[in-house]
Order: C-alpha cells, then sequence, then structure tokens
C-alpha cells in the first residue's frame, strides 16, 4: 500500500507545478479586521436579488450587516467610500455542500479478530455522531480559494463513507472569529463503503439502511418510555450511533444524501420511502429524468458544480471504424446531457442549488458558463447560488438576497457575472472586506516565458522522496503541458495532460487524472514560482496535502 500510495502521489505531485488558478492575486485578502464598522459602495449596478437590478445605486454596510441599499442615498459620513463606477454587487454566494477546510478522520486500524461480517460500526464507514466542525479549518487555503470566486457561506459535510457524520453552515468571515452559524445540520449520507467489509455492496448499505434506522426508532421509543414511566422498564444502555439518528427520525434535521447519478437516486428515494425521513439530494450530475420522483417525494435538490471533462469530444476519430464513432457519438451525447441537467430542472420549475464538494474552484465561472449555453438562464444560475441554497438551509431571513438587516455578504465585479472576462475585485463575508487584484496579468502574456520549459520536481510524501520531471509549452496564445509518471498499476511510465493550467502574478495551478485500479484520481496543484523555483502543495481527495517543489531547467545545457 505505502508503494501505491507514493506512486499515486507521484502522478499527482507532477501537475502541481504548473499554474494557479485563474483565481484573482489577492492584494488585500486578510480580512482580519474592519478598517471600519461601515462601508458604502456607491454608484453601482446591484442586483439585489435574482431579477432585481437598481443602476446607478448605493448600498451601506454597518457592523456587518446590511444598513441600507437602494438610489438616492447619501453615505454616512464614516464610511469607508468604495466608487462602484462600472462594478456590479450581487449577493454572496452560498455552496449548499461543500467542504472547504474540511479534512478526514484519521485510519482507524482494523481490531484483531475482527469479523468482516460483523465490523464496527466506525470500522465500517457509520459514524453518524462525528460532527464536520471538529475536522474543520477556517484558515484552510481552499476556504481561501472558494471565497475569491464569490462565495461566502458553506455547509460544509464530512468526509468518509457510508455515514461520514453531520454538517454545518459556516460564513468564511474574519479567520479570527468561529465563523460558525449553526451546527449538525443534517446527516450527510452517501453508498460508498469500505472493501471486504459489511455491508460492503449497494445491497448491504441498503439493509444496513433499513436496521439501522429501525433499530434507532426502537431505541428512541423506549428512552421516551423510560423517561416518562421508569417503573417496569429497563434502563436503555448508550449507544452513540443509533442516538445520532434520533434527529432524523424526529424530523428535525434532514437527511443530506450525495446521489451522483439516477441509480443512486432512486435508491436513496426507495429509502425515503420506506422509512420517511426528510432527505437533500445532493451532488447530482444526472438527475433530470427522474423529476417526476424528486418532486413527489418532497426532497431539495442540490445539483454538482463539477462537470465531466470533455476529453472525448475532442478526439479525432474521423479515420476510426464505425463501431468506435458509435461508441464516440454515446459519450459526447452523455456529456451533453450532463451539461444540460441545470436547464432542465429549471424547465421543471425545480428550485435546485449548487454544491462545491469534489469540484474546483478554478472551475466554477468556466462551468457556470457552459451550462448556460446548454439552457440555463442567467436567473435561475445565480438563483441557485444565493436565494435557493438559503431557503433549502434554512437561512433566508438573514442570507441570500442584498435587503437591510441581512448579513453583509456580497460579490462585487467587473462586468456582468457570467460574462466571459468578468473578474471578482471584492468580496464580503460577514462584513469583512476581501479585496482582489485584478491585474491583467493572464495566460499568453510575457511572463508565460519564466514557465515555459522542463522542471524537475522533488515530493515528500508518506511514501517518500519522489522526484521527476514536467514540460510546459505555449500554443496559440494557451498554456498546454503534460507530465510523465510511473503507471500506477505497474506498467511503466505514463504521461498525463495537464488540465486547467492558469497563471497570474506568479501563482500556479493545474490539474490531471490518472486511473488507479479502474478508478479515475484527480490531482490538484497550487503554488508559487520565485526566481525559477515553484513551491507548493499537491492536494488528492481524501488523501492530504503533500509538499511539492520544483526547479525549472536551463533553457540551454552545455
Amino acid at each position: 500500500m505505502i508503494k501505491r500510495l507514493k506512486i499515486l502521489l507521484i502522478v499527482l505531485i507532477w501537475p502541481g507545478l504548473l499554474f494557479c488558478h485563474s483565481a484573482i492575486a489577492q492584494s488585500d485578502n486578510s480580512g482580519q479586521r474592519r478598517v471600519t464598522g461601515t462601508y458604502a459602495i456607491t454608484n453601482a449596478t446591484i442586483i439585489t436579488m435574482p431579477g432585481s437590478i437598481l443602476p446607478n445605486a448605493t448600498i451601506i454596510v454597518r457592523n456587518g450587516l446590511i444598513h441600507m441599499v437602494g438610489t438616492d442615498i447619501k453615505p454616512p459620513k464614516d464610511a469607508l467610500l468604495i466608487p462602484g463606477d462600472s462594478l456590479f454587487v450581487y449577493p454572496g454566494f452560498i455552496d449548499a455542500m461543500g467542504d472547504q477546510g474540511v479534512s478526514a478522520p484519521a485510519k482507524i486500524d482494523n481490531p484483531k479478530d475482527m469479523d468482516p461480517s460483523d465490523p464496527p460500526n466506525d470500522i465500517a464507514g457509520i459514524s453518524p455522531e462525528r460532527d464536520v466542525l471538529d475536522y474543520w479549518d477556517a484558515k484552510a487555503r481552499s476556504v481561501e480559494e472558494w471565497r475569491k470566486v464569490g462565495f461566502t457561506i458553506s455547509e460544509i459535510v464530512p468526509k468518509g463513507e457510508m455515514l461520514p457524520g453531520k454538517s454545518a453552515l459556516v460564513i468564511f468571515g474574519n479567520e479570527g472569529s468561529s465563523n460558525v452559524i449553526t451546527r449538525a445540520n443534517g446527516l450527510y449520507a452517501q453508498f460508498e463503503t469500505p472493501r471486504n467489509l459489511y455491508p460492503g455492496t449497494i445491497l448491504g448499505i441498503m439493509a444496513k439502511w433499513r436496521e439501522l434506522y429501525r433499530n434507532a426508532e426502537l431505541k428512541s421509543k423506549h428512552a421516551s418510555l423510560f423517561v416518562s414511566s421508569a417503573n417496569g422498564i429497563s434502563r436503555p444502555e448508550k449507544d452513540k450511533t443509533l442516538e445520532a439518528l434520533y434527529p432524523v427520525i424526529n424530523g428535525q434535521i434532514p437527511v443530506i444524501f450525495k446521489t451522483k447519478d439516477e441509480l443512486e437516486i432512486r435508491r436513496a428515494l426507495k429509502l425515503q420511502q420506506e422509512l420517511g425521513f426528510k432527505m437533500i439530494l445532493a451532488g447530482i450530475e444526472s438527475g433530470s429524468r427522474l423529476i417526476e420522483d424528486i418532486k413527489t417525494s418532497s426532497s431539495k435538490v442540490i445539483l454538482s458544480l463539477d462537470l465531466p471533462d470533455d476529453e472525448a469530444s475532442k478526439l479525432d476519430i474521423e479515420d476510426a471504424s464505425e463501431e468506435v464513432k458509435m461508441a464516440h457519438e454515446r459519450v459526447v451525447d452523455a456529456y451533453n446531457k450532463v451539461l444540460a441537467e441545470a436547464g432542465e430542472f429549471e424547465k421543471a420549475k425545480v428550485p435546485f442549488a449548487f454544491g462545491s464538494a469534489e469540484a474546483k474552484d478554478g472551475e466554477f465561472f468556466k462551468n457556470m458558463r457552459l451550462r448556460i449555453k446548454n439552457g440555463l438562464s442567467e436567473e435561475a444560475a445565480l438563483a441557485a447560488l444565493t436565494v435557493h441554497p438559503a431557503e433549502i438551509l434554512g437561512i433566508k431571513d438573514f442570507a441570500g438576497t442584498l435587503e437591510k438587516g441581512k448579513l453583509a455578504n456580497l460579490v462585487v465585479t467587473t462586468d456582468s457575472l457570467f460574462k466571459e472576462n468578468t473578474d471578482v475585485k471584492y468580496v464580503m463575508a460577514d462584513g469583512y472586506l476581501f479585496e482582489y487584484d485584478i491585474d491583467k496579468t493572464n495566460n499568453g502574456n510575457g511572463e508565460v516565458k519564466h514557465i515555459l520549459g522542463t522542471w524537475k520536481y522533488v515530493s515528500e510524501t508518506p511514501g517518500g522522496s519522489s522526484e521527476g520531471t514536467m514540460e510546459f509549452k505555449e500554443h496559440s496564445g494557451e498554456l498546454c503541458g503534460n507530465i510523465v509518471v510511473d503507471d500506477p498499476d505497474g506498467s511503466g511510465k505514463i504521461t498525463r495532460e495537464l488540465k486547467d493550467i492558469h497563471f497570474k502574478s506568479n501563482k500556479l495551478s493545474f490539474s490531471f487524472s490518472v486511473m488507479v485500479e479502474a478508478q479515475k484520481l484527480y490531482v490538484n496543484v497550487k503554488g508559487a514560482i520565485e526566481g525559477g523555483k515553484f513551491d507548493g502543495t499537491l492536494n488528492i481527495k481524501d488523501m492530504g496535502s503533500y509538499s511539492f517543489k520544483a526547479t525549472k531547467e536551463p533553457d540551454f545545457k552545455f
């Protein structure tokens, strides 16, 4: 396993040398204190909610709350003035299912002589008693990066398998604050389980769900009877797993069920129909054909911000066989259907939100524009980032729109939100202002010359020290590259194309994928370049972050 992990990390490391994503470089990203308790953004185009636009308007923020918003407003004398000419102001985005700053719990060793058909709950991925806040770091880079693109509130979910624990609602404000709005808002669940242990299969997960839920119902009734009349009733034993299900059974919190496709949605709906819990179907990539079933269930909907790779649509198959062409057509059709999913839910008048779990912040605006090109209206897109998640999460009284008395969470952009060249200039979260440098130091300018060429990298991982090389090129004004790594399946060297390469103000980021035991793993790398040196980290989902350093090779060798 250590060798396999080392190989995986090598693959992941390589891309890290690339370029830091299209997120804007911060000129003042600390937000450590309010310079003043009052701000006034003047003469801006203010979108108070989807479909409501105020041109040449002013918004005043005082002590973390929206004080006034409208036209013909005179800023107070103590306000810090921000000229909003040519700027657009939107409500801060709300992530309905994110994992920013959330780490995975430490792996638990299997007990000696453990029966695989009856493992302890925590070994089997069943830990509903866990609180995601015990694994959350408000200072994590991922919190900062998602805030850069406009997210101010997130319903964070724990990492793990079948029942990883309970979610919490947090705000991306001052790092010195708790930033916790509410905790234990929902029970996060998914159709994942450890291999070679019960429940082990999808059928096993379904059976285990029924067993846990029914036993929790019985235990809850037993506990209630004991409290109301202890005479003749035995004292119930404590069971943290079953007791953690009580809020679900009592209808106090929903199950946030991660269901990526139609098959998983059907399974979750079947469990809900049998057991009767409130449910949010989350992380959906394809499920529009089940819209009527979803409506009948009264389940809330969270679509995934992630989109699949479009590599297949770019393949040159002109000389391929008819069989290959037909297979390629099916793949492209499936990809296009995923792009159109959000538009289909809008047509069916099903309110939905977006969740960022497993998505990349650097692809946020690109993916939103792709959805808009494939049937989603801009108004519905904004609603899915603001008013709809506020309603789904039960926070519409203080978030989701720009209205007097609500939290001062807002996004200020250089143009209309979903235009190609729009940049985020400011983000305000909890009344704390974060300013971003929008100097156009993008791919294709003179600074690219510092990146082009061959780099030699080294990464320190739990599997040991790994070394290798990578190469960056420029084609038609765009950065491109590839990485040569050891094949995780042991068949020598493989070359992987670098994706999502971005460079701005010496910051680099990129991603790439590799197949490991028939599963595609995504690697994300971020860092900074200075004097021909790259210093950064590579991140692998559920495996953590690791050091990644590189040095540019001389253009000429003697």
